[in-house]
Protein backbone atom coordinates (compact mmCIF):
# COMPACT_ATOMS: atom_id res chain seq x y z
CA UNK A 1 0.00 0.00 0.00
CA UNK A 2 1.34 3.38 -0.98
CA UNK A 3 1.49 5.66 2.08
CA UNK A 4 -0.91 8.58 1.94
CA UNK A 5 0.51 12.09 2.05
CA UNK A 6 0.71 13.55 5.53
CA UNK A 7 -0.53 17.06 6.37
CA UNK A 8 1.99 19.81 6.22
CA UNK A 9 3.92 20.49 9.37
CA UNK A 10 3.32 23.85 10.99
CA UNK A 11 5.68 26.66 10.27
CA UNK A 12 8.81 26.65 12.32
CA UNK A 13 8.49 28.96 15.34
CA UNK A 14 10.66 32.06 15.57
CA UNK A 15 14.17 31.29 16.71
CA UNK A 16 14.94 32.12 20.31
CA UNK A 17 18.19 32.92 22.05
CA UNK A 18 19.11 31.41 25.41
CA UNK A 19 18.91 33.92 28.19
CA UNK A 20 20.71 33.79 31.54
CA UNK A 21 20.65 30.33 33.04
CA UNK A 22 19.81 28.68 29.71
CA UNK A 23 16.22 29.94 29.50
CA UNK A 24 15.06 30.70 25.99
CA UNK A 25 13.68 34.08 25.16
CA UNK A 26 12.49 35.78 22.00
CA UNK A 27 14.89 38.09 20.16
CA UNK A 28 14.80 41.69 21.36
CA UNK A 29 13.02 40.87 24.63
CA UNK A 30 14.63 41.59 28.01
CA UNK A 31 15.69 38.66 30.14
CA UNK A 32 13.55 37.65 33.12
CA UNK A 33 16.07 38.95 35.62
CA UNK A 34 16.24 42.35 33.94
CA UNK A 35 12.59 42.67 32.94
CA UNK A 36 11.66 44.87 35.89
CA UNK A 37 14.48 47.30 35.05
CA UNK A 38 13.32 47.56 31.43
CA UNK A 39 9.64 47.88 32.34
CA UNK A 40 7.95 51.16 31.46
CA UNK A 41 5.55 50.46 34.30
CA UNK A 42 8.43 50.30 36.79
CA UNK A 43 10.08 53.45 35.46
CA UNK A 44 6.80 55.36 35.64
CA UNK A 45 6.17 54.11 39.18
CA UNK A 46 9.72 55.00 40.21
CA UNK A 47 9.49 58.48 38.69
CA UNK A 48 6.08 59.04 40.25
CA UNK A 49 7.37 57.89 43.65
CA UNK A 50 10.48 60.08 43.47
CA UNK A 51 8.50 63.21 42.51
CA UNK A 52 5.81 62.47 45.09
CA UNK A 53 8.46 61.88 47.76
CA UNK A 54 10.14 65.17 46.92
CA UNK A 55 6.83 67.03 47.17
CA UNK A 56 5.96 65.28 50.41
CA UNK A 57 9.36 66.10 51.87
CA UNK A 58 9.00 69.78 50.97
CA UNK A 59 5.41 70.05 52.19
CA UNK A 60 6.03 68.00 55.34
CA UNK A 61 9.17 69.92 56.20
CA UNK A 62 7.30 73.19 55.76
CA UNK A 63 4.38 71.98 57.88
CA UNK A 64 6.67 70.68 60.65
CA UNK A 65 8.72 73.87 60.67
CA UNK A 66 5.55 75.97 60.84
CA UNK A 67 4.08 73.76 63.55
CA UNK A 68 7.22 73.85 65.68
CA UNK A 69 7.55 77.61 65.28
CA UNK A 70 3.93 78.07 66.35
CA UNK A 71 4.45 75.80 69.35
CA UNK A 72 7.61 77.68 70.29
CA UNK A 73 5.81 81.01 69.91
CA UNK A 74 2.94 79.80 72.09
CA UNK A 75 5.43 78.62 74.72
CA UNK A 76 7.21 81.97 74.66
CA UNK A 77 3.90 83.86 74.89
CA UNK A 78 2.85 81.72 77.84
CA UNK A 79 6.16 82.36 79.62
CA UNK A 80 6.02 86.10 79.01
CA UNK A 81 2.39 86.25 80.14
CA UNK A 82 3.25 84.44 83.33
CA UNK A 83 6.22 86.69 83.99
CA UNK A 84 4.20 89.85 83.34
CA UNK A 85 1.38 88.70 85.63
CA UNK A 86 3.73 87.94 88.53
CA UNK A 87 5.69 91.18 88.03
CA UNK A 88 2.49 93.23 88.03
CA UNK A 89 1.28 91.48 91.18
CA UNK A 90 4.54 92.22 92.97
CA UNK A 91 4.90 95.86 91.91
CA UNK A 92 1.20 96.59 92.36
CA UNK A 93 0.83 96.18 96.10
CA UNK A 94 3.79 94.27 97.27
CA UNK A 95 1.41 91.60 98.50
CA UNK A 96 2.25 89.36 95.60
CA UNK A 97 5.74 88.67 96.86
CA UNK A 98 4.73 85.31 98.17
CA UNK A 99 3.28 84.34 94.80
CA UNK A 100 6.76 83.93 93.44
CA UNK A 101 7.00 80.68 95.31
CA UNK A 102 3.48 79.38 94.72
CA UNK A 103 3.03 75.78 93.48
CA UNK A 104 5.46 72.88 93.85
CA UNK A 105 6.55 73.05 90.19
CA UNK A 106 6.79 76.83 89.83
CA UNK A 107 10.13 78.20 88.67
CA UNK A 108 10.37 81.75 90.11
CA UNK A 109 12.99 83.69 92.00
CA UNK A 110 13.13 87.25 93.30
CA UNK A 111 16.59 88.78 93.07
CA UNK A 112 17.53 91.98 94.92
CA UNK A 113 19.70 94.69 93.45
CA UNK A 114 22.84 93.14 94.90
CA UNK A 115 22.25 89.88 93.04
CA UNK A 116 21.08 87.92 96.05
CA UNK A 117 18.08 85.57 95.75
CA UNK A 118 15.67 86.73 98.46
CA UNK A 119 12.74 84.46 97.56
CA UNK A 120 12.36 81.29 95.48
CA UNK A 121 9.71 78.71 94.69
CA UNK A 122 9.96 75.34 96.50
CA UNK A 123 11.60 73.56 93.55
CA UNK A 124 14.36 76.24 93.58
CA UNK A 125 14.86 76.23 97.35
CA UNK A 126 18.58 75.39 96.92
CA UNK A 127 19.12 78.87 95.43
CA UNK A 128 17.23 80.74 98.20
CA UNK A 129 19.37 83.22 100.17
CA UNK A 130 22.30 82.68 97.82
CA UNK A 131 23.79 84.60 94.89
CA UNK A 132 21.80 84.38 91.64
CA UNK A 133 23.67 81.75 89.51
CA UNK A 134 22.30 82.08 85.92
CA UNK A 135 23.21 85.57 84.79
CA UNK A 136 21.44 86.52 81.53
CA UNK A 137 20.94 82.95 80.26
CA UNK A 138 17.60 82.40 78.55
CA UNK A 139 17.73 78.59 78.85
CA UNK A 140 19.15 76.68 81.88
CA UNK A 141 19.22 73.09 83.12
CA UNK A 142 17.74 72.55 86.56
CA UNK A 143 17.60 69.04 88.02
CA UNK A 144 17.81 67.41 84.57
CA UNK A 145 15.06 69.66 83.27
CA UNK A 146 15.54 72.25 80.54
CA UNK A 147 13.95 75.52 81.66
CA UNK A 148 13.43 78.59 79.51
CA UNK A 149 13.54 81.81 81.59
CA UNK A 150 12.82 85.53 81.35
CA UNK A 151 13.41 88.41 83.75
CA UNK A 152 11.21 91.35 84.72
CA UNK A 153 12.11 94.42 86.82
CA UNK A 154 9.89 94.76 89.88
CA UNK A 155 10.68 98.24 91.13
CA UNK A 156 12.44 98.49 94.46
CA UNK A 157 12.28 94.75 94.98
CA UNK A 158 14.89 94.11 92.27
CA UNK A 159 14.35 91.57 89.44
CA UNK A 160 11.83 88.78 89.01
CA UNK A 161 13.16 85.59 87.34
CA UNK A 162 10.48 83.31 85.87
CA UNK A 163 11.15 79.95 84.19
CA UNK A 164 9.00 77.43 82.38
CA UNK A 165 10.04 73.77 81.75
CA UNK A 166 10.46 72.84 78.08
CA UNK A 167 9.93 69.09 78.54
CA UNK A 168 6.53 69.09 76.85
CA UNK A 169 7.78 71.27 74.01
CA UNK A 170 10.83 69.06 73.44
CA UNK A 171 8.67 65.92 73.50
CA UNK A 172 6.29 67.45 70.96
CA UNK A 173 9.21 68.48 68.74
CA UNK A 174 10.73 64.97 68.88
CA UNK A 175 7.34 63.37 68.13
CA UNK A 176 6.87 65.59 65.08
CA UNK A 177 10.36 64.83 63.76
CA UNK A 178 9.88 61.08 64.37
CA UNK A 179 6.57 61.12 62.51
CA UNK A 180 8.24 62.97 59.61
CA UNK A 181 11.10 60.44 59.51
CA UNK A 182 8.71 57.47 59.54
CA UNK A 183 6.68 59.06 56.74
CA UNK A 184 9.81 59.59 54.65
CA UNK A 185 10.83 55.94 55.13
CA UNK A 186 7.51 54.20 54.42
CA UNK A 187 5.92 56.66 52.00
CA UNK A 188 8.29 55.86 49.08
CA UNK A 189 7.57 52.12 49.40
CA UNK A 190 3.84 52.72 49.53
CA UNK A 191 4.00 55.12 46.60
CA UNK A 192 6.08 52.66 44.56
CA UNK A 193 3.57 49.85 45.14
CA UNK A 194 0.63 52.11 44.35
CA UNK A 195 2.39 53.48 41.27
CA UNK A 196 3.20 49.94 40.09
CA UNK A 197 -0.43 48.89 40.48
CA UNK A 198 -1.77 52.03 38.78
CA UNK A 199 0.78 51.66 35.97
CA UNK A 200 -0.15 48.02 35.49
CA UNK A 201 -3.82 48.90 35.10
CA UNK A 202 -3.12 51.89 32.89
CA UNK A 203 -0.69 50.06 30.60
CA UNK A 204 -2.47 46.70 30.52
CA UNK A 205 -3.76 47.40 26.99
CA UNK A 206 -0.28 48.26 25.77
CA UNK A 207 1.21 45.15 27.39
CA UNK A 208 -1.46 42.96 25.80
CA UNK A 209 -0.79 44.55 22.42
CA UNK A 210 2.96 43.99 22.81
CA UNK A 211 2.32 40.30 23.55
CA UNK A 212 0.16 39.96 20.45
CA UNK A 213 2.67 41.84 18.31
CA UNK A 214 5.45 39.54 19.49
CA UNK A 215 3.43 36.55 18.29
CA UNK A 216 3.05 37.90 14.76
CA UNK A 217 4.72 35.71 12.18
CA UNK A 218 6.12 37.88 9.38
CA UNK A 219 5.96 34.90 7.02
CA UNK A 220 2.17 34.79 7.41
CA UNK A 221 -0.54 37.38 7.05
CA UNK A 222 0.14 40.37 9.31
CA UNK A 223 -3.10 40.60 11.29
CA UNK A 224 -3.80 43.96 12.88
CA UNK A 225 -3.77 44.45 16.63
CA UNK A 226 -7.04 44.86 18.58
CA UNK A 227 -7.71 48.43 19.70
CA UNK A 228 -8.80 49.35 23.23
CA UNK A 229 -12.22 50.93 23.72
CA UNK A 230 -10.77 54.05 25.33
CA UNK A 231 -9.25 56.46 22.81
CA UNK A 232 -6.12 57.41 24.70
CA UNK A 233 -2.42 57.42 23.87
CA UNK A 234 -2.35 53.61 23.75
CA UNK A 235 -5.22 53.65 21.23
CA UNK A 236 -3.37 56.11 19.00
CA UNK A 237 -0.15 54.10 19.24
CA UNK A 238 -1.86 50.83 18.29
CA UNK A 239 -3.70 52.55 15.46
CA UNK A 240 -0.39 53.79 14.07
CA UNK A 241 1.08 50.28 14.39
CA UNK A 242 -1.89 48.80 12.54
CA UNK A 243 -1.47 51.27 9.70
CA UNK A 244 2.23 50.37 9.59
CA UNK A 245 1.38 46.64 9.46
CA UNK A 246 -0.99 47.24 6.57
CA UNK A 247 1.71 49.10 4.66
CA UNK A 248 4.27 46.36 5.41
CA UNK A 249 1.92 43.64 4.20
CA UNK A 250 1.14 45.57 1.03
CA UNK A 251 4.84 46.09 0.40
CA UNK A 252 5.59 42.41 0.96
CA UNK A 253 2.84 41.43 -1.46
CA UNK A 254 4.25 43.74 -4.13
CA UNK A 255 7.77 42.41 -3.56
CA UNK A 256 6.62 38.78 -3.79
CA UNK A 257 4.64 39.50 -6.94
CA UNK A 258 7.58 41.24 -8.58
CA UNK A 259 10.00 38.50 -7.52
CA UNK A 260 7.65 35.81 -8.82
CA UNK A 261 7.35 37.53 -12.18
CA UNK A 262 11.12 37.90 -12.52
CA UNK A 263 11.72 34.25 -11.61
CA UNK A 264 9.01 33.09 -13.99
CA UNK A 265 10.55 35.06 -16.84
CA UNK A 266 14.00 33.63 -16.09
CA UNK A 267 12.87 30.06 -15.52
CA UNK A 268 11.98 29.02 -19.05
CA UNK A 269 15.14 30.36 -20.78
CA UNK A 270 17.36 28.87 -18.08
CA UNK A 271 15.70 25.46 -18.46
CA UNK A 272 16.33 25.47 -22.21
CA UNK A 273 19.90 26.72 -21.73
CA UNK A 274 20.61 24.09 -19.09
CA UNK A 275 19.34 21.24 -21.27
CA UNK A 276 21.23 22.50 -24.33
CA UNK A 277 24.51 22.83 -22.46
CA UNK A 278 24.08 19.38 -20.89
CA UNK A 279 23.59 17.76 -24.29
CA UNK A 280 26.47 19.72 -25.77
CA UNK A 281 28.74 18.68 -22.93
CA UNK A 282 27.82 15.02 -23.33
CA UNK A 283 28.34 15.21 -27.09
CA UNK A 284 31.59 17.14 -27.19
CA UNK A 285 33.15 16.51 -23.79
CA UNK A 286 34.46 20.10 -23.85
CA UNK A 287 35.55 21.29 -20.38
CA UNK A 288 34.32 24.86 -20.96
CA UNK A 289 30.90 23.59 -22.02
CA UNK A 290 30.75 21.32 -18.96
CA UNK A 291 31.64 24.30 -16.73
CA UNK A 292 28.95 26.41 -18.40
CA UNK A 293 26.48 23.57 -17.82
CA UNK A 294 27.30 23.62 -14.08
CA UNK A 295 26.77 27.40 -14.01
CA UNK A 296 23.38 26.88 -15.66
CA UNK A 297 22.54 24.29 -13.00
CA UNK A 298 23.51 26.82 -10.31
CA UNK A 299 21.31 29.50 -11.83
CA UNK A 300 18.41 27.08 -12.19
CA UNK A 301 18.52 26.12 -8.53
CA UNK A 302 18.88 29.79 -7.54
CA UNK A 303 15.69 30.60 -9.43
CA UNK A 304 13.96 27.70 -7.68
CA UNK A 305 15.09 29.11 -4.32
CA UNK A 306 13.82 32.54 -5.30
CA UNK A 307 10.49 31.07 -6.39
CA UNK A 308 10.07 29.31 -3.06
CA UNK A 309 10.98 32.50 -1.22
CA UNK A 310 8.44 34.46 -3.31
CA UNK A 311 5.63 31.95 -2.79
CA UNK A 312 6.25 31.32 0.86
CA UNK A 313 5.86 28.03 2.69
CA UNK A 314 2.07 28.22 2.98
CA UNK A 315 1.61 28.46 -0.79
CA UNK A 316 3.63 25.32 -1.57
CA UNK A 317 2.16 21.83 -1.42
CA UNK A 318 4.39 18.78 -1.27
CA UNK A 319 3.98 15.92 -3.73
CA UNK A 320 4.58 12.92 -1.47
CA UNK A 321 6.28 9.82 -2.89
CA UNK A 322 7.93 6.77 -1.39
CA UNK A 323 11.33 6.40 -3.07
CA UNK A 324 14.49 4.38 -2.45
CA UNK A 325 17.26 6.39 -0.87
CA UNK A 326 19.53 5.33 -3.71
CA UNK A 327 17.36 7.27 -6.16
CA UNK A 328 17.92 10.42 -4.12
CA UNK A 329 21.64 9.64 -3.91
CA UNK A 330 21.97 9.24 -7.69
CA UNK A 331 20.26 12.58 -8.31
CA UNK A 332 22.51 14.36 -5.83
CA UNK A 333 25.62 12.69 -7.28
CA UNK A 334 24.81 14.12 -10.70
CA UNK A 335 24.05 17.59 -9.31
CA UNK A 336 27.07 17.89 -7.01
CA UNK A 337 29.88 15.71 -8.39
CA UNK A 338 32.63 14.68 -6.02
CA UNK A 339 30.36 14.03 -3.02
CA UNK A 340 31.22 10.99 -0.88
CA UNK A 341 28.07 9.11 0.22
CA UNK A 342 28.23 7.04 3.41
CA UNK A 343 25.74 5.37 5.68
CA UNK A 344 22.52 3.43 5.14
CA UNK A 345 21.34 4.20 1.61
CA UNK A 346 19.31 0.98 1.32
CA UNK A 347 16.31 2.47 3.15
CA UNK A 348 13.14 4.04 1.73
CA UNK A 349 12.14 7.68 2.11
CA UNK A 350 8.65 9.23 2.19
CA UNK A 351 9.15 12.74 0.85
CA UNK A 352 8.70 15.17 -1.97
CA UNK A 353 11.71 14.05 -4.04
CA UNK A 354 12.12 17.37 -5.85
CA UNK A 355 11.96 19.45 -2.69
CA UNK A 356 14.19 17.17 -0.61
CA UNK A 357 16.68 17.01 -3.50
CA UNK A 358 16.63 20.81 -3.61
CA UNK A 359 17.29 21.06 0.14
CA UNK A 360 20.17 18.55 0.14
CA UNK A 361 21.61 19.91 -3.09
CA UNK A 362 21.78 23.39 -1.50
CA UNK A 363 23.67 21.99 1.49
CA UNK A 364 26.08 20.02 -0.71
CA UNK A 365 26.68 22.97 -3.07
CA UNK A 366 27.52 25.22 -0.11
CA UNK A 367 29.82 22.53 1.28
CA UNK A 368 31.60 22.09 -2.04
CA UNK A 369 32.00 25.86 -2.36
CA UNK A 370 33.51 26.05 1.14
CA UNK A 371 35.77 23.01 0.71
CA UNK A 372 37.10 24.05 -2.69
CA UNK A 373 38.00 21.74 -5.60
CA UNK A 374 40.58 19.83 -3.52
CA UNK A 375 38.46 19.52 -0.36
CA UNK A 376 36.11 16.75 0.71
CA UNK A 377 32.33 16.77 1.03
CA UNK A 378 30.47 13.82 2.58
CA UNK A 379 26.77 13.05 2.93
CA UNK A 380 25.96 10.43 5.54
CA UNK A 381 22.50 8.87 5.98
CA UNK A 382 21.42 7.07 9.15
CA UNK A 383 18.04 5.63 10.05
CA UNK A 384 16.33 5.27 13.42
CA UNK A 385 12.74 4.19 14.15
CA UNK A 386 11.83 7.87 14.49
CA UNK A 387 13.70 9.68 11.74
CA UNK A 388 16.16 9.72 8.88
CA UNK A 389 19.21 11.90 9.43
CA UNK A 390 21.24 13.42 6.58
CA UNK A 391 24.61 14.77 7.74
CA UNK A 392 26.54 17.03 5.34
CA UNK A 393 30.13 17.73 6.30
CA UNK A 394 32.93 19.55 4.49
CA UNK A 395 36.63 20.18 5.02
CA UNK A 396 36.32 23.95 4.64
CA UNK A 397 37.07 26.71 7.17
CA UNK A 398 33.73 26.32 8.96
CA UNK A 399 30.83 28.66 9.65
CA UNK A 400 31.44 32.29 10.67
CA UNK A 401 31.02 32.40 14.45
CA UNK A 402 29.56 35.92 14.36
CA UNK A 403 26.53 34.87 12.29
CA UNK A 404 25.14 32.10 14.51
CA UNK A 405 21.52 31.26 13.66
CA UNK A 406 21.42 34.18 11.22
CA UNK A 407 23.14 31.87 8.71
CA UNK A 408 19.63 30.52 7.97
CA UNK A 409 18.15 33.95 7.24
CA UNK A 410 17.49 34.81 3.58
CA UNK A 411 20.31 36.65 1.82
CA UNK A 412 22.74 36.07 4.70
CA UNK A 413 25.82 34.14 3.57
CA UNK A 414 29.27 33.48 4.86
CA UNK A 415 30.53 31.69 1.76
CA UNK A 416 29.91 34.11 -1.08
CA UNK A 417 26.65 32.46 -2.25
CA UNK A 418 23.26 34.09 -2.71
CA UNK A 419 22.34 33.34 0.87
CA UNK A 420 19.08 31.63 -0.06
CA UNK A 421 20.11 27.97 0.02
CA UNK A 422 20.22 27.43 3.78
CA UNK A 423 17.00 29.37 4.34
CA UNK A 424 15.15 27.36 1.71
CA UNK A 425 16.62 24.06 2.96
CA UNK A 426 15.42 24.73 6.50
CA UNK A 427 11.99 25.65 5.16
CA UNK A 428 11.78 22.41 3.17
CA UNK A 429 12.87 20.39 6.22
CA UNK A 430 10.12 22.03 8.27
CA UNK A 431 7.55 21.27 5.56
CA UNK A 432 8.55 17.59 5.83
CA UNK A 433 8.07 17.72 9.61
CA UNK A 434 11.82 17.75 10.24
CA UNK A 435 14.61 20.10 11.24
CA UNK A 436 17.86 21.53 9.92
CA UNK A 437 20.72 22.56 12.19
CA UNK A 438 24.22 23.76 11.45
CA UNK A 439 27.44 24.02 13.43
CA UNK A 440 31.19 23.67 13.16
CA UNK A 441 32.53 20.14 13.54
CA UNK A 442 35.05 19.63 16.39
CA UNK A 443 37.58 18.25 13.86
CA UNK A 444 37.16 21.23 11.51
CA UNK A 445 34.80 22.25 8.76
CA UNK A 446 31.06 22.86 8.82
CA UNK A 447 28.40 20.24 9.50
CA UNK A 448 24.68 20.44 8.71
CA UNK A 449 22.18 17.89 10.01
CA UNK A 450 18.81 17.56 8.24
CA UNK A 451 16.23 15.19 9.73
CA UNK A 452 12.88 13.99 8.38
CA UNK A 453 10.45 11.48 9.93
CA UNK A 454 11.09 7.90 8.87
CA UNK A 455 8.74 6.06 6.52
CA UNK A 456 8.06 3.43 9.22
CA UNK A 457 6.77 6.14 11.55
CA UNK A 458 4.59 7.53 8.75
CA UNK A 459 3.05 4.06 8.17
CA UNK A 460 2.18 3.76 11.87
CA UNK A 461 0.55 7.20 11.88
CA UNK A 462 -1.51 6.32 8.80
CA UNK A 463 -2.69 3.06 10.40
CA UNK A 464 -3.72 4.91 13.56
CA UNK A 465 -5.67 7.43 11.46
CA UNK A 466 -7.55 4.65 9.70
Amino acid sequence: MTPQPRPLAPAAPPQVRPGPGGAARAPGLPSATGAWRHSLRFRLALTYSALALLMIMLVSAGVVILLLSRMDQQFTDRLNERADTLAEAITGSGQGLGRTASGPTAYTMLIDKSGQVIAASPILREYDRSPYPFGQQGRVDIQDTTVRAVQRPVGDFGTLWVGLPEDDLIAARESALSALLIALVFTPLLLLLVGWWVGKRSLSGLEHAATLADRLDPTRSLDTLPLPTREDEVHRLLSALNRLLVRIEAGQAREKQLLGQIVHELGAPLTVLRASLARAGERTGDAEVMRASLVADELTFTTQDLMQLARGQLEIRLAWHYIPATTLRDRLDRLVPGTAFTGQWSVGILCDPDRLTQALRNLLANARRAAGPDGTVTLNLTETPECLTFTVRDSGPGLPTDLGERIFDPFVSGSGSSGLGLSVSRQIAAMHGGTLKGANHPDGGAQFILTVPSAALADEEDEEDT
